[in-house]
């Protein structure tokens, strides 16, 4: 009975997960939607899409520890909820940025707490059915990544081809994370209730992100996980909005999914590139993204179809090998006791990346003279600047890893945060 309890568990905890990745990126292809309603600056728009970051950092780096106090299903079963409020107020504030500001912040918190307490909560029920090693981190990795795909390509199909562009695709996210939120009642908890001598503040202490090797290895990799991807499918779908066969939303959905795909294929092979003691994944990394960013000047330049597709699967890989090599980075650097958070904060950072495509959209309209095209060639350069300082840490003694500290994280299971693609990883190590 008990196997069947928790074989019924985590696919319920897995859809909620699902619904909740669904829900926070169904806005990213719906961008081009908003700005060519006119109410919105491009400025203003972009902004939105780093709105639900506001949520996710703060769910991210409180969610985990609570969780460890308070059970997982507390924690959890909220993320659904708040999943579908967010969706809600999107539907219902197509026209007010303040509306749309706010379900893009309830989206992330959804989003964040699947991440810091969805993820450990499948691996558990996976340990507790005895499926193997690194099953339920693959799990919620696809739960994940299945939810950021899908729900960018089913929301683009709907506002492009669909009845009632501003509100159907916010409804199919509702009614899966509606249902999600009544299956996930009935999932067995895995974590008892803590009784702890201290705070819950000294819990978010996390000493290992001041590592030397973080700070100049890690940090200078992590804006670019989904700086790159934003650029992929935030920004170059915008440029293209006029030169795509009168198809602007499905075009930015199909750049979406590609980049997606091409940083879910490259992670299967990123592990096999990094090589723990050097910087192999990290300069594998910001090499794509320099390349990328340079395609992306190009298919600025061109505005092509191919081109700007070209430019957006680049930087995809570039996404996707920057998150692989930023978390293998993570898993060796953190002991036990701090693997989830760093792993928190490594997300936090990540994340600002999301403000990429605000970033240059007020450059642009502040200077008119930069265009896209400068823009990008700027970011050529700061990619080329961070792989520098990558080097150069790690030749100055940033390589330093206690052995039996890296043994102890690689041995531990780090993908209890995990990101999208992050299955194809197979990490056998843990985290939020």
């Amino acid at each position: 009975m008990t196997r069947r309890i928790s074989t019924l568990g985590w696919p319920a905890v897995a859809l909620a997960v699902f619904a909740t990745a669904w829900g926070g990126n169904e806005f990213t292809p719906l961008l081009v939607m908003y700005r060519q309603s006119g109410d919105m600056s491009a400025v203003t728009v972009d902004a939105l899409l780093f709105a639900y970051v506001l949520g996710i950092v703060p769910a991210l780096l409180i969610g985990g520890p609570l969780s460890d106090r308070l059970g997982r299903r507390p924690l959890m079963l909220p993320a659904p909820v708040f999943a579908a409020l967010g969706s809600a107020i999107l539907a219902a504030g197509a026209g007010s940025a303040t509306m749309l500001a706010s379900g893009r912040v309830l989206s992330g918190v959804a989003l964040g707490l699947s991440m810091a307490v969805g993820g450990s909560w499948i691996k558990e029920l996976s340990d507790a059915d005895g499926a193997p090693a690194g099953t339920g981190a693959k799990r919620a990795a696809m739960s994940l990544t299945a939810g950021f795909g899908i729900g960018a390509g089913v929301a683009a199909a709907l506002a492009q081809w669909g009845p009632w562009p501003h509100v159907l695709p916010y409804l199919v996210n509702i009614s899966i994370a509606a249902l999600a939120a009544v299956l996930l009642v009935a999932s067995p908890e895995t974590r008892a209730r803590q009784i702890r001598p201290g705070r819950l503040l000294d819990d978010l202490k996390i000493p290992a992100a001041g590592h030397r090797r973080f700070l100049l290895v890690v940090l200078p990799v992590a804006p670019w996980v989904f700086g790159a991807a934003a650029s992929a499918y935030a920004v170059i779908p915008a440029l293209m909005s006029t030169r795509s066969s009168g198809m602007p939303i499905a075009f930015a959905g199909l750049c979406c999914v590609l980049g997606l795909a091409a940083g879910f294929l490259l992670q299967s092979v990123g592990r096999r590139i990094d090589r723990p003691g050097s910087v192999r994944g990290v300069v594998v990394a910001l090499v794509i993204v320099a390349v990328g960013m340079a395609l992306a000047a190009l298919a600025a330049h061109l505005l092509t179809v191919w081109a700007a597709l070209l430019a957006a699967t680049v930087l995809g890989c570039g996404y996707g090998m920057a998150m692989i090599a930023g978390l293998l980075e993570v898993g060796r650097i953190a002991g036990p006791d701090d693997l989830a958070g760093l792993t928190a904060v490594f997300y936090g950072v990540t994340y600002l990346g999301f403000a990429v495509p605000a970033i240059l959209a007020w450059i642009s309209e502040t200077w008119v003279s930069i265009g896209y095209p400068t823009m990008f060639g700027f970011g050529v350069v700061a990619a080329v600047i961070c792989l520098a300082v990558t080097l150069i840490g790690h030749r100055t003694g940033a390589d330093r890893i206690d052995p039996d500290l890296a043994a102890e994280s690689a041995s531990g299971p780090l993908a209890s945060l995990p990101a999208p693609g992050r299955e194809s990883c197979e990490l056998d190590t843990a985290t939020r």
